[in-house]
């Protein structure tokens, strides 16, 4: 059997930040977690192929107070593994840090990833896309590429927004407020079409 942990679960579906001991489908605590949400579980990959840093370059003004912002949940798929999006994302150092959570940076770009749970954070009014998201986070995206990962031959990335299959390019899906977006290469995951977003966000 597989075991999937809260951990996973959290970066993959949208269930709030969860704490609890490793979950095995068909055990005792299985029974607590419905079934579509298990099917869609995948553990997190492991290697830096699957922990790519935040290395790119801040996007937009950087400030110093983070200031309102407007959530986006994406989650990335690769060999049937969750690739985390990193926290770090469109910050500045020095940061201070609390459980893998940025708590302060010198100054916060228009889009921010304080946690590794793939919540995005964007200043209202900012039109941005998920190539956006990708250069500030220092990994390249195409129709064939994503972050480490080339997708096979005859094979593309995969993006579904909402659920709903994107027809056009990775990089050109635009970053709405609470919008879900599933990014995958290699063997299908069936997408999440929503996500718990956190109040205020």
């Amino acid at each position: 059997m597989l075991a999937v942990t809260t951990a996973a679960l959290q970066a993959c579906g949208p269930a709030q930040r969860a704490e609890g001991p490793a979950v095995t489908p068909g055990g005792p605590s299985a029974a607590a977690i419905p079934p579509a949400l298990l099917s869609q579980a995948r553990p997190i990959g492991t290697g830096p192929r699957f922990h790519p840093p935040a290395a790119g370059p801040v996007t937009g003004q950087c400030t110093r107070a983070l200031g309102p912002r407007g959530g986006v949940h994406v989650e990335v798929f690769a060999s049937d593994r969750v690739l985390l999006l990193p926290a770090g994302i469109g910050v500045q150092p020095p940061l201070a840090q609390l459980d893998g959570r940025i708590t302060s940076a010198r100054c916060y770009g228009t889009l921010v990833t304080l946690d590794p749970t793939g919540l995005v954070l964007v200043r209202p009014g900012a039109s941005l896309t998920l190539g956006t998201l990708f250069r500030s986070w220092g990994q390249p995206l195409s129709g064939t590429r994503l972050a480490s990962f080339t997708a096979p031959a005859g094979a593309s990335v995969t993006v579904f927004v909402d659920g709903k299959r994107w027809p056009g390019a990775p990089a050109t899906v635009p970053l709405t407020r609470h919008a879900e977006i599933v990014l995958e290469v290699g063997p299908h995951v069936p997408p999440h079409q929503s996500y718990a977003f956190p109040a205020g966000t």
